[in-house]
Formats: C-alpha cells, sequence, structure tokens
C-alpha cells in the first residue's frame, strides 16, 4: 500500500462542490468509489467513478468499507466529521495512517455565526439518535444551544419537551439546509403552533425562557427530582456521599443498591465523561433508576439487576463504589479481593447491625469514619421544633 491514507472523510456542505476546497476536490478526483447519504451524493451531482450509498443504520456499513482497504475511497459526511459526525467512529477501526480529514464548516460554526452567538457560551448537542431529555441538565434561563435533530418532525417534539418542561416562551430558530441554496431560517417559539413543515437537514437554536423548573448544579439535588418508592439517599447525605466519592473525569462508579440510583445519576450529572453501573436486586426499582436517569439527561448510565457480589462478575472494574443497601461481611471481603487497590469506597450504614459492620470493618482495614446526624424544624402544636432522622455512619477507604 503507498504511503498516502486509501480513506478520505469530506466534511460536505449544502453547496455541493463549491463549498469544497482544492484538497477535497482532488480527492474526489482521485477516488475510486465516493461513499456517502443519498442526499450528499445528489449535492456532488455526476461523479466520474463508482458512487455508493451509505446503508441505515451507520454501523451496516463499516464492514463494506473496510472490505475496500488499499484503493482510493472518499466518505461523506456533513460539516465538520469529529463535531457529532461519523468520522470518530470510521477512525476507530483504521490505522491512523488509513485515512485523513477534510472538514467543511460545522452546523454549529454556521448557525453561530447566522445569529452572533457567541460558540463558546453555547452548548452544542447532536440529538439525531439521543432522546429530547439529553438536554434537561441544560434548561435554564439564559442558556443558549444549538441542536442537530435527525429530521424536521424533531422539530415540533422539541417544542413540546420545552413547553412540558415549562420552557414554552424560549425562542428557537429553526434553521435548514444552512451554507446551501435551500436555507430557510425560521424564528418562532416553543409553543407557538407550527406553520408548516421542516426539512431536513434541520438544526434547532434555542434561547431558554419560561418559568421551568432548573436542575442545579451543585451535588445534592432536591429528592422532588427523583422518582422513588422511599428508597433514595436523601439530599444532605447524598451531597455528603458524593463528596467522599471525590468523582474525577474519565472514572467508572458501581452504585451497589442502587434504590432510585440518586447517587450514580449525580455521579454522572458531576461531569460528561464520567460512567457507572447502578446494580439493583429489584426489577421494579432497576426500572425506576433507568427512568430517572433519562429524565434528568444521563441515560448512559447502565443498570443491572441482580443482588451483589453475584451481580458485580464480570463487570469492568470502578474506580469507586458505593454501597447504598445489602451490605455484609461477603460483600466487604468480595471487593477487598476482586477490586484494584486504589479503588475508593464509600458505605453508609442506617442499622445498628449495619453500624457494627461498618465499625469491625473500619479497624480492620482502616479509612475514615463519620457519623451525620440530622434534624429538620417541623410543627409542634403551635410552635416548631427540631424533628431528627435516623443517624448514618458512613466509612470511606481506599482499598
Amino acid at each position: 500500500m503507498s504511503d498516502a491514507p486509501w480513506l478520505t472523510i469530506i466534511g460536505l456542505g449544502e453547496d455541493g462542490l463549491n463549498g469544497l476546497g482544492a484538497a477535497s476536490r482532488t480527492a474526489l478526483e482521485a477516488a475510486e468509489i465516493v461513499i456517502g447519504p443519498p442526499r450528499h451524493l445528489a449535492l456532488l451531482g455526476d461523479l466520474p467513478c463508482e458512487t455508493r450509498p451509505w446503508p441505515v443504520p451507520f454501523a451496516d456499513g463499516i464492514a463494506p468499507l473496510l472490505e475496500l482497504r488499499g484503493r482510493p475511497v472518499v466518505v461523506l459526511a456533513s460539516g465538520d466529521p469529529f463535531w457529532f459526525g461519523a468520522g470518530a467512529t470510521l477512525a476507530r477501526y483504521l490505522a491512523p495512517d488509513q485515512w485523513r480529514s477534510l472538514p467543511g464548516p460545522s452546523t454549529f460554526a454556521l448557525a453561530a455565526n447566522q445569529l452572533g452567538w457567541s460558540l463558546e457560551r453555547t452548548v452544542c448537542l447532536g440529538l439525531h439518535a439521543a432522546p429530547l431529555t439529553r438536554l434537561r441538565p441544560h434548561l435554564a434561563p439564559q442558556a443558549r444551544l444549538i441542536l442537530l435533530l435527525r429530521d424536521g418532525a424533531a422539530v415540533q417534539d422539541l417544542g413540546s419537551y420545552l413547553v412540558a418542561e415549562g420552557f414554552g416562551p424560549s425562542a428557537c430558530h429553526v434553521l435548514q439546509a444552512l451554507g446551501g441554496p435551500r436555507e430557510v431560517i425560521t424564528a418562532t417559539t416553543a409553543d407557538a403552533p407550527s406553520t408548516g413543515e421542516f426539512q431536513h437537514p434541520v438544526c434547532v437554536a434555542v434561547e431558554v425562557k419560561g418559568e421551568g423548573a432548573a436542575l442545579p448544579v451543585a451535588g445534592g439535588r432536591p429528592d422532588s427530582w427523583f422518582e422513588h418508592d422511599g428508597q433514595i439517599t436523601k439530599r444532605p447525605v447524598r451531597a455528603m456521599t458524593l463528596s467522599a466519592l471525590a468523582p474525577q473525569p474519565h472514572e467508572l462508579l458501581w452504585d451497589i443498591g442502587g434504590g432510585s440510583g440518586s447517587i450514580a445519576i449525580e455521579w454522572l450529572l458531576t461531569h460528561r465523561t464520567l460512567q457507572a453501573i447502578s446494580f439493583e436486586p429489584r426489577a421494579d426499582r432497576a426500572k425506576r433508576i433507568a427512568q430517572n436517569a433519562t429524565g434528568l439527561g444521563v441515560e448512559r448510565l447502565s443498570v443491572v439487576t441482580g443482588a451483589a457480589p453475584d451481580a458485580l462478575q464480570d463487570q469492568p472494574k470502578p474506580q469507586a463504589v458505593f454501597v447504598g443497601g445489602g451490605l455484609s461481611h461477603d460483600l466487604l471481603d468480595w471487593l477487598e479481593t476482586h477490586l484494584d487497590t486504589g479503588t475508593r469506597l464509600v458505605a453508609n450504614a442506617v442499622t445498628l447491625e449495619t453500624e457494627a459492620l461498618l465499625l469491625q470493618a473500619q479497624a480492620r482495614r482502616g479509612g475514615d469514619l463519620l457519623r451525620l446526624e440530622l434534624a429538620r424544624s417541623e410543627p409542634l402544636g403551635p410552635r416548631r421544633g427540631w424533628k431528627a432522622s435516623y443517624p448514618i455512619v458512613q466509612w470511606s477507604v481506599e482499598l
């Protein structure tokens, strides 16, 4: 094989050949095969080489592409292939010297330049295959969002979602076929009735307005954000627990005895690179955990229905573990035997039996013990008094 990459990924705009630079034109002229979505192929018109439509779903096109290894091939993508595009997916299957990418302006850049928005202060999300609930952590008055949507119908879905969350007055700029002769920009609001159909490719730039609730950014969100049956780590204890877990970018958490999933969900809300697995023996609670995670925009939470330690087998090793339920000598022994040195472990106890277990564990393994005693003011006859909650004993240790 020659030294030149056999695969070129070209970021194509809506103006077709007119928007391509010299390097992209040269790659097209040298290509034996050009592959891309039918819409992109149509933008280029008649080509002297073979053309192939990329199949749906996208993954079905990977194997046929790899069979062309060594021949000059061009794959067409939209705008910048490495910003919510196909570039990163394709690069995973190829050595660095086998491909190159020639990006065009991204839809985000085109939209920001149309509207005069500062791109670094704008939330940019690709929602082609993601639920609209991924927006939830970003919905707050004055926030600006640019959202890539799968098709025109998704524009109406977005409006309905914003209205349901209390942000109906949000200004929505619907931008269709940006950068090409079919470009159309429509200014509306999320709660405005539809006046027509929107066509793909489409994105929506949103200026968030309304009286909807904004999700706090600090750990220890109000309990009301989580559906639960009473099995939930309450807000103040959750804040202390997350502090003890000390999440760092790119880490994985095991949440054992998930309950409502509040610990794992708040862990994921801390940073977009974090991952978590919630283990819950009850199927109804496991289903609720998944629903809570999706509703709060962190559907990447993995939920495993099963009891520890059996359910922990063959799972990727975590950097942090929280045990909120089902703590036992056997589970502690399993964790110490199977997890890597340096794994952070935090366990909370409410009952005397579990507290005794933590005291014994701390005596053997070290770590810190913390006793949390909380009381809230409540009516007491015509006055008010303090109502104490059950004390919590928290053990944190590095294995």
